[in-house]
């Protein structure tokens, strides 16, 4: 977890780049790794770390947040530049046949899980998986990335390759990525059918309907991260996530005044890269004083308010606008 008040450039520091596990850190030979590429294609592959290296390079800056990232410490967040090699190069040399429809990653990491079916339980060991379909699995974005601020993964970071998801939220990411299988049929490990979910109500013809969805692209969010006191100005300071469309505004409100606009710092202006956005408060008038940000992108769609989001039960996804109190001293 970081410390988002004291986010200070566009890159997070390797050694404080947020990472989370389900099954520990496996320990895995960069020298021996092999990445497999099975299933329906016409060429399976079986790959190691310099064939990798020789392929087209590409370099990717992305925002990275975990899908439990929300109010009040908003931590689990990340923004760095990924060195690898497109997925879909890989996929294009294996041979993609037509019946195809998800892509599974399976990471090295592994662990004993308790499946049950109807009253039944079986004790089973699982790799951690998560899946793509097939048209995002085949589009430019994917990257198999093997250096990150342009040094090579550490072991916490997913060494010696991992898949990297731009826009869409960290638990696509598949740390120590062995293993590419592509299938027909639906995916339904533990980790994308039954943890990560996010359960909601919404209003069909005037009646609330339950849905279950699992966690895929990031949703827009903006927050404040720290006001600082120089003179008679507040420098207010912020971050934003999404999944990459474009931003249209990022806006600050204090008290019951106006939106205003924010200034986005040029250097986070990558497609998917955070934006760090910064907004001055001119003579900020002594006594208590609540701040909020809010994010709209060119779609329309406006950052959501915690009442907006009421009918969502599991906490993942929280990207609600989060009011801040804070007090200006004479």
């Amino acid at each position: 977890m970081i410390d988002v008040r004291k986010i200070s450039g566009p890159f997070t520091p390797p050694d404080q780049f947020f990472t989370t596990q389900h099954y520990g850190h496996p320990v895995v030979d960069p020298t021996s790794f092999r990445l497999k590429i099975s299933g329906l294609v016409s060429r399976p592959l079986s790959l190691g770390l310099d064939e990798l290296r020789a392929m087209r390079r590409t370099e990717l800056v992305a925002g990275f947040e975990c899908s439990g990232n929300r109010r009040p410490i908003q931590g689990l967040i990340s923004n760095g530049r990924w060195t690898g090699v497109p997925l879909q190069t890989v996929l294009d040399r294996a041979g993609v046949k037509r019946e195809a429809r998800e892509f599974v990653f399976f990471g090295a990491d592994r662990g004993e899980e308790q499946v049950e079916f109807r009253g039944q339980t079986f004790p089973l060991e699982q790799q951690f998986g998560r899946s793509l379909p097939r048209e995002k699995a085949l589009s430019a974005d994917p990257l198999l990335a093997y250096a990150f601020n342009g040094e090579p993964l550490t072991r916490h970071q997913g060494s010696p390759l991992r898949l990297i998801v731009p826009g869409w939220y960290g638990v696509a990411n598949v740390k120590w990525l062995a293993q590419v299988h592509v299938q027909e049929e639906d995916y339904l490990g533990k980790w994308q059918a039954r943890w990560y979910r996010r359960v909601e109500g919404e209003l069909i013809d005037g009646e609330l309907v339950w849905k279950e969805r699992s966690i895929t692209r990031m949703q827009l969010k903006s927050f404040i991260a720290r006001v600082t006191r120089v003179g008679n100005r507040c420098h207010v300071f912020g971050v934003a996530l999404n999944d990459g469309t474009s931003l249209e505004a990022i806006e600050v409100k204090i008290d019951d005044g106006p939106w205003r606009p924010a200034t986005v710092d040029p250097a986070t202006r990558d497609k998917y890269s955070w934006k760090l956005f910064n907004y001055v408060w001119e003579n900020p008038a002594p006594g208590e004083h609540a701040l909020v940000s809010r994010a709209r992108d060119i779609t329309g769609k406006i950052q959501p308010t915690a009442k907006d989001l009421e009918n969502k039960k599991t906490f993942l996804e929280d990207n609600a606008q989060f009011p801040r109190t804070l007090m200006i001293t004479s």
